[in-house]
């Protein structure tokens, strides 16, 4: 769907030099939509945190429940020891009482009964327990596997992204100090490269060094499919004035043919997956200076490359908890 929007916006590009209002709130709509997928991929990202703290919680639950049970199954070790020391204890007493009367010897056999009967008792309760002792053990130790298997691959997965931001920033180690940054947060790679590298003020035609540098990132992209790619294009707040080049109606619209400029030059990398790629303009709404300087208008300028590991995996494992 991002490759047929962009198609459209180039053709529309080519042959008119205005953008007409259905096109436009068609784009809005289409941006609407990748915000949408943006803000679920972060609640999933939440709600995998809030499973691993479940997990963590459930486990110290397990595990203090089985402590309480192996309490309880010691002390009817206990009882079942004492009841039997007390048990041929009667046993001797029997013995001696058996020669000196017979109603000694019937009270005796009675109580020898009524013993064996309650260590019976006892002895079903505690291979009740012993099996109770049992299944939670089986159950914690499916919980921890369970939880040492999703921290394993959560942490295989920063550990990718991690060497993914080592791998762009040598690849583009060029570009660095002409307005271009490589930063890894929230489990995220952020290449973030200012319009004075791609851009001529009021363009979206990327320039010669701007080709260089995205086709460095598009190679390295090329070796992990397994990587979702957002572009997202910036502006400041000057408003526009008038018409520029093919006709350009606002800063939402500017950030997105910019945008999607990025995302046709790292569509020509073959090896790159075009299901990955998505293309997005926020106009002037997401500044990360200020708008009252020169210095920070001219780093809201810029476009934005958003790297997110696929998480098809540790969702499945989630399911199956």
């Amino acid at each position: 769907m991002i490759k047929k929007i962009a198609l459209a916006m180039i053709v529309l590009g080519l042959t008119t030099s205005c953008v007409s209002k259905k096109i436009y709130q068609d784009l809005e709509s289409k941006y609407a939509d990748l915000k949408k997928e943006r803000n679920a991929l972060a609640d999933d990202k939440e709600s995998l945190s809030a499973a691993k703290n479940q997990l963590e919680l459930d486990k110290n639950s397990l595990q203090s429940e089985l402590d309480k049970v192996k309490a309880e199954r010691d002390k009817l070790a206990t009882d079942y020891a004492a009841t039997k020391k007390s048990l041929d204890n009667l046993k001797s007493s029997y013995s001696a009482l058996e020669k000196n009367s017979n109603d000694a010897l019937e009270s005796n056999m009675k109580k020898n009964r009524e013993l064996l009967a309650e260590l019976e008792a006892k002895q079903k309760t505690l291979n009740a327990e012993q099996e109770r002792l049992d299944k939670l053990k089986a159950d914690l130790e499916a919980s921890s596997n369970r939880l040492a298997e999703l921290e394993k691959m959560m942490a295989d997965k920063d550990a990718a992204m991690k060497k993914l931001k080592e791998t762009l920033s040598k690849a583009l180690n060029a570009f660095e100090g002409k307005g271009l940054t490589v930063e890894q947060r929230n489990g995220k790679v952020y290449v973030s490269m200012e319009n004075k590298l791609l851009f001529e003020s009021g363009s979206w035609t990327v320039g010669t060094e701007g080709k260089k540098a995205v086709k460095a990132l598009g190679d390295v992209l090329g070796q992990n499919p397994d990587i979702t790619v957002l572009i997202e294009g910036h502006t400041d707040n000057d408003k526009i004035v008038g018409s520029i080049g093919g006709g350009v109606e606002s800063n939402w619209d500017l950030s997105t043919k910019r945008a999607t400029a990025i995302v046709t030059i790292l569509s020509e990398n073959k090896a790159i997956d075009k299901k990955n790629l998505t293309a997005a303009g926020r106009g002037e709404f997401a500044p990360i200076g200020s708008n009252e300087t020169a210095e920070g208008k001219a780093k809201n300028r810029r476009i934005e490359i958003i790297l997110t590991p696929k998480l098809d995996e540790i969702s499945k494992l989630m399911n199956e908890l």
